[in-house]
């Protein structure tokens, strides 16, 4: 993703800004673990961890990001993304697997970014505050189900962990899919809130849009997340399934591969 304009910092760093992980030509790289859950639990640390894509990755940053010990990497971009801005090795042996959280939007691809600006159908009327991304999320409440399970079942699998999910920046399909992750394991909202608003801070989005060009060379702007927005998707999860369980139940998710992701995923605090 090519960036044409690149907004300033702001001064203070944000609650949570230190869980950031510096590794060259990977933006917005953290953990997904540290969290409590409802039952006494914490999700460990070094297992699951979320970012922007690898198409930047450079040879030094391959070597820090070989001290995750990654044995899985989970693309959630669509093919026109990955054909355009294919994911960087350079030597890192890990399994690369493509499971787009979207399926393409007529005369668009499934990059949140670029089909916001043509799902008019979904469009939250009378949302002074919608710039088609309150539309993509409730688009993705009802659609990323599949892929949200089948990232499950990769996760899952032996041998799979450490692993890392990402999209093209790491906000709007992987925020999505971690929240959905760790919300069915019990972690309480208003840290999947804090979690999913740092992606502010790990691309540089808290003092507003940073512009760029997109797979049809087209120049967009990156929006920065609001909390609302992962407010509502999880509203619709809940009101049509009853819970971030449910829904991913109700997608295919068998009981017995949840309790394993708990299994793996969640250790006694």
């Amino acid at each position: 993703m090519e960036t044409t304009e690149h907004q300033q910092p702001a001064s203070s760093p944000p609650p949570g800004a230190d869980r950031l992980i510096t590794v060259p030509g990977v933006r917005n790289l953290r953990d997904a673990g540290g969290f409590g859950t409802a039952d006494g639990g914490r999700i460990r640390l070094g297992l699951l961890y979320r970012s922007a894509s690898l198409c930047e990755l450079s040879p030094d940053g391959a070597g820090r990001l070989a001290g995750l010990g990654l044995r899985t990497v989970v693309d959630l971009r669509s093919a026109e993304e990955l054909v355009h801005w294919p994911n960087q090795r350079h030597g890192l042996d890990f399994e690369l697997v493509s499971l787009p959280t979207l399926p393409p939007l007529e005369g668009s691809s499934a990059n949140p970014e670029t089909a916001a600006d043509v799902s008019e159908q979904h469009r939250q009327q009378g949302d002074p505050q919608d710039d088609g991304l309150a539309g993509m999320y409730s688009y993705m409440a009802e659609t990323a189900g599949p892929p949200i399970v089948a990232c499950i079942r990769r996760l899952t699998a032996p041998g799979a962990l450490p692993a890392l999910v990402h999209c093209a920046v790491g906000k709007d399909r992987t925020g999505v899919t971690i929240a959905v992750i760790l919300s069915a394991l019990g972690v309480d909202d208003a840290d999947i809130s804090a979690d999913f608003a740092l992606s502010n801070a790990g691309l540089g989005l808290l003092n507003g849009p940073v512009h760029y060009i997109d797979e049809h060379g087209v120049e967009r702007p990156s929006r920065p997340v609001r909390a609302e927005l992962l407010t509502m998707f999880l509203r619709r999860v809940h009101a049509r399934h009853g819970t971030t369980a449910g829904f991913l139940h109700y997608h295919g998710l068998r009981r017995e591969e949840l309790a394993r992701l708990r299994d793996l995923l969640v250790e006694e605090a």
